[in-house]
């Protein structure tokens, strides 16, 4: 029998805790479909995911695609859908599937997952830098725009609406901000997970000009802290490259990919 490593036990606690109703606290609605799930979220996204894909075929797993595009076509108010592909799922035929019936692939991120105390070792805040959690409407807003930016997508409202929502709805999400030369240069949200040991960090970003400073690390940092200070063990996040050497140093270890497939009407 060969031993079980981290890397091994994280990737079984990722499935078996993650992979469940709780990858999606938001939801407005949830619908199974054999071993899909089908979510809707506010601002008519449609999102889709699930624990395995058992034992279907390509024939089976082209059919799946074809059913859950149908069921989201049906509603109206679905702009747009998110298929979430994990790169150790046995899926045969998934990426062919997904390219013929409209979906197209986003970047690949890594799955990263390590203990929350690795986070916050010896992490200092660079000098004139403030870190702060914010929840007011009019902060969401500056943020979502900044964050837009450092991403380098076109400006829109459609972030920064669902975050207020978020914030309205008291589910546990959390938004921090790094401040500088009086402006907003950084963010980065945490998600704790019900009834897991898990906290999700999410939507790290640094405006270009200010990145390399240590600024995207104290960030993280201080969302950690916060996310042990609520009895959490262990965090997981899908990390750009950019993202995912500064989480190895802290000690989280890539368990798997994870790419975006997207369909738009």
């Amino acid at each position: 029998m060969k031993p079980v490593t981290d890397h091994a036990k994280y990737l079984e606690a990722y499935d078996d805790q993650l992979r469940t109703d709780a990858e999606t606290p938001s939801a407005i609605r949830v619908d199974l479909l054999d071993t899909l799930r089908l979510v809707t979220f506010a601002g008519g996204r449609g999102f889709v995911t699930y624990r395995d894909l058992g034992s279907v075929d390509e024939v089976g797993i082209a059919t799946l695609v074809g059913r859950a595009l149908d069921h989201f076509r049906k509603d109206p108010t679905i702009a747009g859908i998110e298929w979430k592909r994990r790169g150790h799922d046995h899926a045969p035929g998934l990426h062919g599937a997904l390219l013929a019936h409209g979906f197209r692939p986003g970047e690949p991120e890594s799955i990263m997952i390590g203990a929350l105390e690795g986070l916050c070792a010896d992490v200092p805040t660079p000098d004139g830098v403030g870190l702060r959690r914010i929840a007011s409407d009019s902060d969401v807003r500056i943020m979502s725009e900044m964050v837009d930016q450092a991403f380098g997508n076109p400006s829109n409202t459609r972030l920064a609406d669902a975050l207020i929502n978020r914030l309205a709805r008291n589910d546990g999400m959390e938004l921090w901000v790094a401040e500088t030369d009086g402006r907003m240069v950084g963010a980065g949200r945490i998600e704790p997970v019900p009834d897991t040991d898990f906290v999700g960090i999410w939507g790290g970003s640094t405006l270009r000009a200010y990145r390399g400073r240590g600024i995207y690390r104290a960030l993280t940092a201080a969302r950690a802290r916060s996310a042990l200070v609520q009895g959490k063990k262990l965090v997981h996040s899908d990390s750009t490259e950019y993202s995912r050497p500064i989480l190895e140093r802290s000690g989280l270890l890539k368990v798997s990919t994870t790419t975006p497939y997207y369909w738009s009407r």
